[in-house]
């Protein structure tokens, strides 16, 4: 606005009669009888600088980062053979279905291809990738950003948290530097780098949306983990990828595991393949106790709600806590006397409130440890005294 009012300053003509020293006084005394506000430089300074980082080449952080561990993210190709039931031209004659039945088909072996992505965290060639992109493979290949392909070995896959470990025979291999993703907050930068739909080295921005989002509330039950959610585009390919932080560093594995999944993607917590990465990497089977048990967390207000609907199955306490849905036969909890109804509401002399809180504890005790439960059945208080087996062994 300045520079504009320059241009239709009425005394130029008359400057430019009586010379350049009076031009520059005048022009001074202009500028201070301006509204401070008008003529403040800060805007375009602001401008100028923001023009000159542009042409000057310098590089965003977004690009920095991705300097950082571009060179250690591959991509995973896998074969594996399966069986299929398809039907047989011979049997479908009706003549022969008189002898045969109607189950007309038979087992055909055939090869089914997938992709993933991985990042290589040790120069020896550990790869981190997602379980369910490696499980089951009978082939390997994992190639390089630079090009450079080797055959690579499945030394371990844990299925309850989606993790898998794949090694590779290399030569002063480039590495990730892995963060720390207790410390990260909601709103930070976050930048996916995968394989998307066969799209190699692919770069994707946007922020952490929310922390510890459940696996349950996720849909996949069947899992424990509390993921990282972003709004950084992750499709099929991605799976397996570094999430990374702005500072070029490991946060969270990008998972795809929701096909309906618009605008937003989730990681598992580095902080959480580190704790099993290593036993994996020496094809050692990862733990994981369980109780077997059904369950919800349970509020005041839903106690209400079932209490005061004539149809429901039977009344509970309204209180905060999580209550058992259903005791699965042959468990730790079924051998304890936990029942159906039962509501806990501390382990270990430690609240409970939420389903989520419950499996976290669960997960972090020992196999064969004694957890001191506290439910309420009914009115009554009892206490329940279960020793968590292996989730694997449940069946």
């Amino acid at each position: 606005m300045l520079a504009d009012m320059r241009f239709q300053n009425p005394f130029a003509s008359f400057a430019a009669k009586v010379g350049m020293v009076f031009c520059a006084s005048l022009l001074c005394l202009l500028t201070l009888s301006i509204p401070l506000a008008l003529a403040s430089p800060v805007l375009p300074l602001a401008v100028v600088s923001a023009s000159a980082a542009a042409t000057s080449g310098a590089t965003s952080f977004v690009a920095q980062a991705v300097n950082q561990v571009g060179a250690a993210v591959v991509r995973i190709d896998t074969e594996r053979t399966v069986t299929r039931q398809v039907p047989d031209p011979f049997l479908q004659d009706p003549f022969f279905r008189n002898f045969f039945g109607d189950d007309f088909s038979r087992p055909r072996q055939e090869m089914v291809r997938g992709q993933g992505s991985g990042f290589i965290v040790d120069s020896s060639g550990i790869i981190l990738t997602n379980a369910h992109v490696v499980d089951g493979a009978d082939r390997v290949t994992v190639t390089l950003k630079d090009g450079r392909t080797f055959d690579g070995k499945v030394t371990g896959v844990d299925e309850v948290t989606d993790l898998g470990v794949v090694t590779i025979k290399g030569d002063r291999l480039p590495t990730v530097t892995l963060g720390d993703s207790d410390q990260v907050q909601v709103g930070d930068w976050a930048i996916a780098v995968g394989n998307p739909l066969g799209l190699d080295n692919t770069v994707t921005l946007g922020i952490v949306s929310t922390l510890k989002r459940s696996s349950a509330q996720v849909g996949i039950p069947d899992k424990r983990l509390d993921f990282i959610q972003t709004d950084a585009a992750i499709n099929p390919g991605n799976s397996g990828g570094p999430l990374v932080n702005a500072q070029g560093q490991v946060i969270g594995i990008n998972t795809a595991i929701r096909a309906d999944a618009m605008g937003i993607g989730f990681a598992i917590p580095i902080n959480k393949a580190k704790e099993i990465k290593d036993k994996l990497a020496r094809g050692e089977k990862v733990a994981h106790p369980y109780l077997g048990v059904q369950m919800t967390t349970l509020t005041p207000e839903l106690a209400r709600q079932n209490n005061d609907d004539p149809n429901s199955a039977f009344p509970v306490p309204e209180v905060n806590g999580v209550i058992v849905v259903r005791v699965l036969p042959n468990t730790p909890a079924a051998a304890a006397g936990m029942r159906r109804g039962d509501v806990i509401t501390q382990v270990d002399g430690q609240t409970v409130t939420k389903a989520e809180q419950l499996q976290d504890i669960v997960e972090h005790s020992q196999l064969g440890q004694t957890l001191r439960v506290e439910v309420l059945r009914g009115m009554q208080k009892k206490l329940l005294q279960v020793k968590p087996g292996e989730l694997q062994n449940a069946a």
